[in-house]
């Protein structure tokens, strides 16, 4: 068994924050329909089947193209990995609202190796690993706005924090859109359920899996630390940035197999103190009971409701009548339609913002309250990082809410734990330089 290894979750330097294009983004990838107004919108494929696909509307109405600089497709984080023998190493997005590993390959098109040599990306050579073994499988992944990946697959040795995972199915990018060409990240780890991953005709195991099958992990869980851009370890060597050591509350983090006990320890909590809710994974989700929340001290009853954990999109997307009482509580705050999302000034003090918590399972567990501003618009006013979740019958909840928490993702027992971290929220409210 490997000792606890913290998988470090590196800013991403070239990532600029836009709060449109993250909103776009997540429709992208759940499809769901939007319940406010803004540019861009869910219709049907033209093509057989049943996927939706982007949209957006030109000024005067008509329906206009949606470009590739429309959506977010680059990663604000990202994660060493190291695949084959010898081994080579990735900077990966890991995503728990997904359940394909894929990476840039040499089966790429010329002109698309060039563009991403350019970009720095590593490209995976299969001639190179002597532990390689090519399969008859192959994979895509479309996305709503016309992009896609797709190519084909293989076995090979997979490392994730010291962890050697042997005939690792990864899938190898043979066609690849040009803006995941232009971005930093050379590829996606998934850590959601396998029911959603997308190799055919036989899908492939989750890397979590097989260190669980294989017994490479004496639990069968991972976890995740999000720290606040405040205080982040800065460093973007993310090739060297497998640590051990004692609590940082600026580094943000993975481990695999145990639970940190120096996070817990900062948060004066022991292991008895993690609040845990059963999983419902029949859609690949991380999916648990959220029932309640609370806006100021009031609480807002959402019986029945559900939300996922997904560290693979950065805001948080909650249904219509939450935002609204979120928002509501901020002083100055409006609907953007030309942003499609709520905004509040870039003067509001955190003493102004309202305590914001979210149930997980029967217990509330609070945003960070800089969290709730997430990008610079530019016209005197904040992104909210809190955001509507459309005709989506689940909310999403990421980095927004997931930087509040420390996430214990326990695969073997199916279940989702949670702690309450302090809010490293200064006196002022302020969001990353690099944001647009």
């Amino acid at each position: 068994m490997a000792s606890l290894a913290r998988v470090a979750r590196v800013p991403n330097p070239k990532y600029k924050r836009s709060g449109i294009k993250s909103y776009a983004f997540a429709l992208n990838k759940y499809k769901f329909q939007p319940t406010k107004e803004g540019p861009f919108f869910t219709k049907q494929a033209a093509s057989a089947g049943t996927q939706r696909v982007l949209a957006k509307k030109a000024p005067d109405g008509s329906e206009g193209t949606v470009e590739s600089t429309d959506v977010q497709n680059d990663s604000e984080y990202l994660s060493p990995v190291t695949i084959g023998t010898p081994g080579q190493t990735f900077n990966l997005d890991f995503d728990t609202g997904s359940s394909d590993l894929w990476i840039f390959s040499t089966e790429l098109p010329k002109a698309t190796l060039s563009a991403a040599k350019t970009a720095g990306h590593v490209i995976f050579d299969s001639s190179k690993s002597s532990t390689f073994k090519k399969s008859s499988n192959t994979w895509k992944i479309s996305y709503g706005d016309g992009s896609s990946a797709s190519g084909t697959t293989g076995t090979d040795t997979v490392t994730v924090g010291g962890i050697a995972i042997k005939n690792q199915v990864i899938e190898l990018a043979k066609s690849l859109s040009t803006e995941f060409a232009s971005g930093e990240g050379d590829g996606l780890l998934g850590l959601a359920w396998p029911a959603i991953n997308t190799v055919t005709p036989t899908q492939a195991a989750t890397p979590v899996e097989n260190m669980i099958s294989q017994g490479l992990i004496s639990n069968g869980l991972f976890t995740a630390h999000l720290a606040s851009w405040r205080d982040t370890n800065t460093s973007t060597d993310a090739s060297a940035a497998e640590n051990t050591g004692t609590d940082n509350s600026g580094e943000s983090f993975y481990t695999f197999g145990a639970i940190d006990q120096d996070v817990l320890s900062a948060s004066n909590v022991s292991e008895s103190d993690i609040s845990y809710v059963a999983v419902d994974n029949s859609q690949g989700f991380w999916q648990f009971p959220s029932t309640s929340a609370t806006v100021a001290g009031k609480t807002v009853d959402r019986s029945g409701n559900s939300a996922i954990a997904d560290t693979g999109t950065t805001l948080a997307l909650v249904d219509d009548a939450t935002v609204e009482a979120i928002y509501n509580a901020i002083p100055g705050s409006s609907y953007n339609s030309s942003q499609q999302g709520y905004v509040f000034p870039t003067s509001t003090t955190p003493d102004q913002l309202p305590v914001v918590t979210f149930a997980v399972g029967d217990k509330q567990f609070a945003v960070p309250k800089e969290a709730l501003a997430f990008a610079d618009v530019g016209d005197g006013t904040y992104y909210g990082g809190i955001q509507s979740r459309g005709s989506m019958t689940f909310d999403i909840l990421g980095d927004t809410f997931l930087k509040g928490i420390y996430a214990i993702f326990d695969q073997s027992n199916v279940q989702f734990g949670a702690v309450q971290r302090p809010d490293p929220t200064g006196s002022t409210i302020q969001v990353p330089s690099s944001s647009q």
